[in-house]
């Protein structure tokens, strides 16, 4: 008994060290959630047992446990109690009929505190489709909107930033002109400090979601300090030198939840938002790929929610891709809230007027799942279960669809986050795919 404790307080030293959602950095408590099946998932019909641990200051506590299920970010169908006792419980999530996936939803009050979990696990998940159709004009559509905008000159500014470079990495911020409507982004561009002619692959960053500056500038050194060129991009084209204060105005007035950019002019296929974000990332490969430190070679993009939905969305528009890695990507299956079925981010309501019938017409065209059936490039995908940003039922969506080289990183406890590890883990996938 006492080796049991000593190991179960070594894993629990190890958990809290790391920062995550899951297991709250510096936490008083934890919770362990345990499927039966190791993997988390089950084959529709089969039923699943989830076993329930607490622990206070490292020691199991007794208490009322109220449980919910639902299927994924939608309400809960199932509800119950359950007592712990030495700090374990079991509880029967039963099955799945269809393809999809149930979240156990808990929460215990304790010492006067509330607090609260959650584990989703998966039924027959490589069976989910989506509910989103591609129109019979999407690619047709697409390439008349790339054709369009190779008729712009390329044009960028370019500025060495001292602050942010250093003996191993040179850094340079680009403003570039997206297309005629006067569209720009502002970038960080990284390279090998010396970098020689002809040597270094490249690799577009795209961001996550948000009117926000690039955070990451800096944050992923280890890609240019590893040979490769790398360009951060924002896609709103705000120079990220404002302060903090001006970020927040301008995401407050322009980014609410029903009249954000991902819903502006949503009823025009020509004008919505998101074409001028789509075909800019072409421009910034175009950009990329006019260095003379380029390769020739090698092109990959990388990123994660919003910016995996962009790497994907560019891997499909442009053939001079040879890799991308993308994380839970957003824009996924985004109709299928109209329906009543798990959808992805922004997670359009009924209020946000997304799903009228000029809304529906247009979403198809946007929507990641259609593209990531075009994609040809290798991809390297990963995702987690718990995520409720970008549920594990769309980013499924999305790569069920895939019929080009794909390879997955399932992480079933993370929710909306990828580990340092994880990170790192996608420029060695690069290094060993470089031609």
């Amino acid at each position: 008994m006492m080796k049991r404790f000593f190991f179960l307080m070594l894993m629990l030293c190890t958990l809290i060290a790391v920062q995550a959602e899951n297991y709250p950095y510096r936490s008083d408590y934890l919770w362990v959630t345990v499927p039966d099946h190791a993997d988390w998932l089950y084959k529709t019909g089969e039923k699943a047992t989830v076993e329930v641990q607490f622990y206070k200051y490292g020691i199991p506590r007794d208490g009322l446990v109220e449980w919910e299920i639902g299927t994924d970010l939608l309400p809960a169908d199932q509800h119950g109690s359950v007592q712990l006792k030495c700090g374990r419980a079991k509880i029967s999530m039963g099955t799945a009929k269809k393809p999809c996936f149930r979240d156990l939803r808990l929460k215990m009050t304790l010492d006067g505190k509330t607090y609260s979990h959650h584990v989703k696990i998966g039924f027959s998940p490589t069976e989910i489709r989506p509910f989103t159709q591609e129109p019979k004009d999407f690619w047709t559509f697409w390439q008349q909107q790339l054709e369009e905008n190779k008729k712009m000159p390329m044009h960028y500014t370019k500025e060495f930033v001292a602050e942010l470079s250093n003996e191993r990495v040179e850094c340079y911020r680009l403003k570039i002109d997206i297309d005629r409507q006067r569209h720009s982004f502002y970038a960080y561009l990284l390279m090998p400090k010396g970098a020689k002619k002809a040597s270094c692959p490249v690799v577009l960053t795209p961001p996550g979601a948000g009117v926000k500056t690039i955070k990451d500038a800096t944050a992923r050194r280890f890609y240019p300090e590893n040979g490769f060129i790398r360009l951060a991009i924002e896609i709103h084209g705000l120079n990220p030198t404002m302060a903090d204060q001006q970020w927040s105005e301008i995401n407050a007035a322009f980014n609410n939840r029903d009249n954000g950019y991902l819903r502006q002019n949503l009823e025009n296929r020509e004008q919505y938002y998101m074409r001028h974000v789509y075909l800019g990332l072409v421009r910034c490969i175009d950009v990329l790929t006019s260095l003379p430190e380029w390769d020739g070679r090698n092109v990959f993009v990388q990123g994660g929610s919003q910016g995996g939905a962009l790497a994907l969305i560019a891997s499909a528009l442009d053939t001079r891709i040879t890799g991308c890695c993308a994380n839970h990507p957003a824009l996924s299956d985004m109709a299928a809230g109209s329906a009543g079925l798990t959808s992805g981010y922004p997670h359009f309501t009924k209020e946000s007027g997304a799903y009228n019938e000029a809304c529906m017409k247009v979403l198809p065209y946007y929507d990641v799942v259609n593209f990531a059936r075009h994609i040809k490039t290798p991809v390297y995908m990963t995702w987690g279960y718990n995520d409720d940003t970008c549920p594990p039922t769309t980013s499924y969506a999305v790569w069920n669809v895939m019929t080009c080289e794909k390879e997955s990183l399932l992480t079933p406890i993370n929710e909306h986050w990828t580990s340092d590890a994880t990170d790192r883990g996608q420029m060695e996938w690069m290094k060993k795919a470089l031609r």
